[in-house]
């Protein structure tokens, strides 16, 4: 009932959609919206459940339980139809569904009811409440009146404990998958599992507002412990700047700054960007592993332009497809997709589009783990790709299809873009290179009984095909491919902070475009990939991010994060901050593990940097 008053209080939004898929967005959005009404209800009912299966296999006929399950389910409906009915005018205004932010004024009840109470716009929902909740109490009591009646025939009645036993496993199995919203085994139901469209208001109608402000509540209690205040917020924007030699642009934020390349490129590129999982720097021939794990990796570093000293910005595959994607830091242990409302990021999809481009996300699993889609579909990615468009019988672990399978998808996949006679931005994160480990029985590794480093053999040879693959294609000639890893691999004990965790390959291939190849020793991270292609694109733009152009700037240190601790690092000192324990200062280059913290000036400009540059990242999307 509440969604269908909010359609009707926002038509004026699906004049956005084209007439030949409004009404099949809005039939989704409705399915949508009852998964998500399914999963709160079942929370709701959860306990009740429980208890009342409980009773009835004890054979406990109480007369006060039931009256207390009564008035428990509509005390709890009821206030989930008051926050339905509450969704509906903030969203009115405010465009996203009822969270704690909806709460901004509680500490001023008298201001808070005058406004309410002073503007109809407001308080008109609550007729649909009262309704809600009347029509509410008539059904349950209804209900209740037969259910007494069907426990006092069960009085006199016996029954087969077995079968009620396994109905009452399967009620409660029926529960919990309800609570989970999802079938699939790597996550459940998310806010980003509603974002299936293009369409902002087509998305946001399928949540439940009660998930939303419970959900918003939840991260807002994690976001209380997880702030960053180390530096004065102004101090940190000031050093920011410095560090970025700007000013800002005042109707955007402190550190936005116009890019305009020499000349505008009338026949711009297209753009492939590949996220390796785990490809640790350390893995490569290139950096000193003997095994010869990675030739073709190897083989294209000496070919187009590498960057020897790139690091991750945390240690988790969310933070190096948001730090690459969207050029922003990893903030210690916080996860920055999963949050009730997704924010709008000026990012490599969303500045590609607006020049003309498509956007495709391909990953090999559930595209809904870590609310990866449903963020990527709210920041322009238009097309995803995950384990649900894949043929179930190429499905071999939870982690879905081989990597090669996904490149090879991804080709046919492409050549469709490209027939739209429009440049396209294709991100693409591999995961074979995760465990469970899974070697398809077409690919002879050459390592003896080895699987961690036979599987990295494997996503070196997949990342070959997938080039041998491109090359065939019309579009391959002008194309830039970019390889960077989401996050190294633990394979080294010098310090509790493991360089090979986040030292990473960051790779640009385009034989036909970059005829001068280059390799460069300045330092810098997954934040400054987007800046990056955006000089090989040649097109203007905002960098309103942290991220700067490495083939035109350099940094004097290089920042990162694992989980409660940070990382800078030089070409000769590494500076490790601990959120629980003292910092420690490293000449690394030797692997010396004296500490060296009492170099007090160093080890602060160090940690200056990193600090002033994760506040930074902080205050742009507390601030929007």
């Amino acid at each position: 009932m509440f969604r269908v008053i909010l359609f009707l209080l926002e038509v004026k939004h699906l004049s956005d959609i084209p007439g030949n898929e409004r009404t099949s967005l809005i039939f989704q959005a409705f399915v949508m919206g009852f998964r998500f009404d399914t999963v709160i209800s079942c929370y709701l009912l959860a306990l009740p459940t429980f208890l009342i299966l409980v009773f009835y296999q004890l054979k406990i006929h109480s007369k006060i339980f039931i009256t207390i399950l009564k008035y428990y389910l509509i005390l709890v409906f009821s206030i989930a139809f008051l926050i339905s009915g509450i969704d509906l005018t903030y969203f009115h205004h405010f465009f996203s569904r009822f969270s704690v932010a909806g709460l901004q004024w509680a500490d001023d009840t008298t201001f808070m009811f005058s406004m309410i109470f002073q503007e109809f716009d407001f308080w008109w929902v609550i007729f649909p409440i009262i309704i809600a909740i009347f029509l509410f109490i008539k059904i349950v009591t209804r209900i209740f009146i037969k259910w007494q009646e069907s426990v006092s025939k069960q009085k006199s009645e016996s029954f087969n404990r077995t079968s009620s036993i396994l109905i009452s496993v399967l009620v409660l199995g029926i529960v919990f998958l309800g609570i989970r919203g999802r079938f699939e085994s790597k996550s459940p139901i998310r806010v980003g599992t509603a974002y299936f469209s293009n369409y902002a208001f087509i998305n946001q109608a399928g949540l439940n507002p009660v998930f939303t402000f419970l959900r918003s509540y939840l991260d807002a209690q994690k976001n209380k412990e997880q702030t960053i205040h180390i530096l004065d917020n102004q101090i940190a924007i000031q050093n920011t700047q410095n560090y970025l030699n700007t000013n800002g642009i005042d109707s955007i934020s402190p550190i936005a700054r116009q890019i305009t390349p020499d000349s505008i490129n009338q026949n711009p590129p297209n753009v492939v960007l590949v996220i390796m999982e785990s490809m640790s720097a350390n893995k490569m021939g290139r950096y000193g592993n003997p095994d010869n794990l990675t030739p073709f990796l190897d083989s294209i570093a000496n070919q187009g332009i590498c960057f020897d000293n790139i690091y991750s910005a945390g240690t988790h595959t969310f933070n190096g497809i948001y730090s690459t994607i969207f050029s922003m830091p990893a903030l210690f242990t916080k996860h920055p997709m999963k949050g009730v409302e997704i924010p709008k990021l000026n990012g490599i999809g969303t500045v590609l589009k607006q020049h003309g481009y498509s956007t495709s996300y391909f990953t090999t699993h559930d595209d809904q783990f870590d609310n990866v889609g449903g963020f990527l579909k709210g920041n322009d990615f238009e097309l995803i790709i995950s384990q649900q468009n894949y043929p179930s019988e190429k499905v071999e672990s939870t982690l879905g299809v081989p990597d090669d399978y996904m490149f090879e998808f991804a080709i046919n996949e492409i050549n469709q873009l490209h027939q739209k006679q429009k440049p396209f931005l294709s991100v693409m994160m591999t995961a074979s290179d995760h465990g469970p480990y899974t070697i398809p029985e077409y690919f002879t590794p050459k390592q003896p009984d080895d699987v961690k480093k036979q599987i990295v053999e494997y996503a070196d040879w997949s990342i070959r095909k997938f080039i041998d693959l491109a090359k065939k294609q019309t579009w391959f000639e002008n194309t830039i491919f970019a390889f960077i890893a989401d996050h190294g691999a633990f394979m080294d004990a010098d310090y509790d902070v493991p360089l090979s965790y986040n030292h990473v390959p960051f790779i640009i291939y385009a034989p036909q475009l970059i005829t001068q190849h280059q390799q460069l020793q300045n330092y810098g991270g997954q934040i400054d990939v987007f800046p990056t292609l955006m000089h090989l694109v040649g097109l203007p733009y905002i960098n309103n991010t942290l991220g700067i152009d490495l083939l035109n700037g350099n940094r004097p240190f290089m920042y990162f994060c694992n989980d409660d601790k940070m990382g800078v690092i030089n070409k000769e000192y590494y500076y490790i901050y601990r959120k629980t324990s003292a910092a420690s200062l490293y000449r690394y280059k030797e692997n010396d593990r004296k500490d060296y913290i009492d170099f007090t000036e160093q080890a602060e400009r160090m940690k200056t940097y990193g600090i002033s540059n994760m506040q930074m990242g902080q205050y742009l999307i507390k601030n929007k």
